[in-house]
């Protein structure tokens, strides 16, 4: 998981921080929350028993509009924030994290819309011996992802200003090792922010008064998928895993790519799980030789950032001779990164609903 978010976040820093020869503008913020964890999944219910409390610290970088990419997200900030989170129970213990975020302003900025994602420490994982209660964390470095709506007044006076809203915390490991439950707490918080070189901060670069059509044909993309995961069975092994995907893609303008395509996919951790089935429940409906593999439909979305892309996919198994596994509908979230004009790259889930499968390394071929 280290791995995974790491470059996730090299990602994100290698689309934001290529301005050397611009001067940096910065703001800091501190934020106190309280909230509860939501019972996504009943099989953590016995892990709520408190309010989670803790705190959130950032740095901002400030867009003024100088790349055009800035103008049309309305001046975003990018940074980093460190979280601390008291899970208020004693099997579940205290996460530790670090993120990178991207920060989206509305209704004359004071609106603000955070995004994060970045690699937590569980103080106290899933043990067999000394922590079998803690079903929601399998491993102690997990990925996790916040996302914060705040009401945010800046530089009110000297550079300080104020900021209220609620916020969602994520932590799963994405089945990289079982058990996988994962937790979601949505919190009140409250706190303060500073801009720092308050008084010389340049003016936003304006805007075009009319947004300029923008368009692209058809275009083709191939991408091959892999990682491991594990079957979702505490104690499996991991195991690798491979998607083969085509779709086509249509730009309608600088900002959003709408996507149509197939996934094929070959698990050996499928293949383990229908083995484990067939042994451990001979009575069951399984018989142990039912097909791994599976055939998915799907439509996207692309959200382009200069470079870098939110991508976002929702599909349906079309072919799914195993049905026992996980629901019938899934989807994709995660980064792409454009390599050149002909290849790209990705990490992205694959869940169904709530329940994550697997984390997929993708590299892409566009025609």
């Amino acid at each position: 998981m280290k791995r995974i978010t790491l470059l996730l976040i090299l990602l994100i820093s290698s689309n934001s921080y290529s301005q050397d020869e611009i001067k940096k503008y910065y703001s800091l913020d501190a934020n106190y929350f309280y909230g509860t964890i939501l019972e996504h999944n009943p099989d953590i219910s016995h892990l709520i028993t408190g309010h989670p409390s803790g705190f959130i610290l950032s740095l901002n970088q400030k867009t003024y509009g100088l790349k055009e990419w800035e103008r049309r997200y309305n001046y975003p900030d990018f940074g980093y924030s460190f979280s601390y989170q008291d899970m208020q129970n004693q099997y579940l213990g205290k996460n530790y994290a670090l993120y990178a975020h991207f920060n989206f302003y509305f209704f004359k900025r004071n609106l603000m819309f955070r995004i994060g994602q970045g690699i937590a420490y569980a103080s106290n994982p899933y043990d067999p011996e000394t922590n079998y209660i803690n079903n929601a964390y399998g491993s102690r470095f997990l990925s996790s992802t916040y996302l914060m709506g705040n009401y945010s007044r800046q530089n009110i006076y000297k550079g300080f200003g104020i900021q209220a809203g609620i916020s969602l915390i994520h932590y799963s490991n994405a089945d990289f090792k079982s058990p996988n439950n994962s937790t979601n707490t949505m919190a009140f918080n409250i706190g303060v922010n500073y801009l720092l070189d308050a008084e010389n901060t340049p003016d936003f670069v304006p805007r075009d008064p009319e947004d300029k059509k923008y368009t692209q044909p058809f275009h083709y993309n191939f991408a091959l998928r892999g990682g491991v995961n594990t079957t979702g069975v505490i104690g499996s092994k991991q195991y690798p895993f491979l998607t083969i995907s085509a779709y086509a893609d249509k730009v309608i303008n600088k900002k959003s790519t709408l996507q149509a395509g197939t996934d094929i996919f070959f698990s050996k951790a499928l293949e383990e799980y229908i083995y484990f089935q067939s042994v451990a429940f001979p009575q069951g409906e399984t018989v142990g030789d039912e097909d791994a593999k599976r055939v998915g439909l799907f439509v996207g979305h692309l959200l382009t950032f200069n470079k870098l892309s939110l991508v976002t996919q929702l599909g349906y198994y079309v072919y799914y001779p195993y049905d026992n596994y996980v629901e019938q509908v899934y989807n994709r979230i995660g980064l792409q990164r454009k390599i050149s004009d002909d290849f790209w790259a990705s990490v992205t889930v694959r869940s169904h609903a709530a329940n994550a499968e697997a984390v997929e390394f993708s590299l892409g071929y566009r025609l």
